[in-house]
């Protein structure tokens, strides 16, 4: 009996052996074999396939759905005859100017030329603008000269340009008759170019020059690069043009002038023009033309705003220029103070 009973026990241990020697399922261990603890090398690589996936698409999404696109309309080394860019015009302005009859552009939009005004003239007026501006600049980076009300820029005020002494000496005949005939110029272009009558055409305030460098701004009137539309900041304007006197690129870094066209809620295109002596662009003012000036890096930059409205309420004689003491005993050469023209958005 002992043999026989002794045999079962050592079946007995050999079956505890052998259940022993099979594999046991851990605690940890999933029902696939695999560790919840830690994620295999292919989950790994499946997790950041996933995650590089996801940031392609929030980048895709938000670069096709916030997006500022760049534009040359102009450049400094191109001699253009003519180039026009039409647009929609916006609601307020279109439904203002419908009323001056002759004056309604057939669409509106934007037009650069170097072809209506010629360099020898413009170096004429480039000599004008710098005897003027030796009277006086600001002390920011944006300084003004406006012939028609005398307003100039002196420190972080404006003096009356005629009521100093210096001022019977700047302005020659030479002087008067391009700076007229220039304007009567940049009137027939735009005039063209909307298909107006040139005669319901009117100058207004503020008509300027203006002198830009990269000194910085001390008052918020020399702070020409904020965007800006032209018929919000004067009610009287509806037609902008801008005359460069000097060259983007040689007599000064910076200073592109920039019109903004948004395109749906999200996308912009910046469109510029850069600068260049006796070159004319011309706009409608409304909002279709939203638009600021870069700021200037380095250099001096020179240009004229000619601003033509439809209303005559609004409209402006030339300037007299007083060249001597019999035109204007009180020097006032045919222009009050400085009006409001220190708040002139600078193109």
């Amino acid at each position: 009996m002992s043999e026989g009973g002794g045999t079962v026990r050592q079946r007995k241990k050999s079956s505890g052996d052998g259940a022993g020697n099979r594999p046991r399922k851990s605690k940890l261990t999933s029902p696939s074999g695999s560790s919840s603890a830690s994620p295999s090398a292919a989950q790994q690589h499946q997790m950041w396939a996933r995650l590089v996936l996801m940031v392609g698409i929030a980048a895709i999404v938000y670069f096709t759905t916030f997006r500022t696109r760049e534009k040359k309309f102009a450049t400094q080394r191109e001699v253009l005859e003519l180039r026009t860019q039409p647009l929609d015009c916006s609601r307020p302005y279109l439904e203002e100017i419908s009323k001056f009859s002759g004056c309604i552009p057939h669409r509106c939009g934007r037009f650069v030329s170097d072809k209506i005004v010629s360099p020898a003239e413009a170096g004429i007026l480039l000599d004008l603008a710098r005897s003027g501006f030796e009277l006086g600049q600001s002390a920011g980076g944006a300084s003004i000269l406006d012939l028609h009300s005398g307003a100039l820029s002196k420190g972080t005020q404006f003096v009356n340009v005629y009521r100093l002494p210096e001022s019977k000496k700047l302005f020659t005949g030479q002087h008067i008759n391009v700076y007229r005939h220039v304007k009567a110029k940049v009137q027939q272009a735009v005039a063209d170019n909307f298909r107006l009558n040139v005669d319901a055409l009117h100058l207004t305030h503020p008509t300027f020059f203006s002198r830009l460098t990269n000194a910085t701004a001390k008052t918020v009137h020399d702070e020409y690069w904020h965007a800006h539309v032209d018929k919000e900041t004067y009610n009287s304007f509806h037609y902008t043009t801008l005359l460069y006197l000097t060259d983007y690129g040689k007599d000064f870094t910076g200073g592109r002038f920039v019109f903004i066209d948004n395109e749906g809620k999200h996308n912009r295109t910046n469109v510029y023009i850069e600068p260049k002596m006796a070159r004319v662009s011309g706009f409608t003012s409304g909002g279709e033309n939203m638009h600021h000036v870069e700021q200037v890096t380095g250099g001096v930059r020179y240009a004229i705003t000619i601003s033509f409205t439809c209303d005559r309420e609004y409209a402006m004689a030339d300037p007299k220029f007083s060249l001597d003491d019999d035109d204007d005993e009180d020097g006032d050469g045919g222009g009050g103070g400085g009006g409001d023209v220190g708040n002139a958005a600078m193109p």
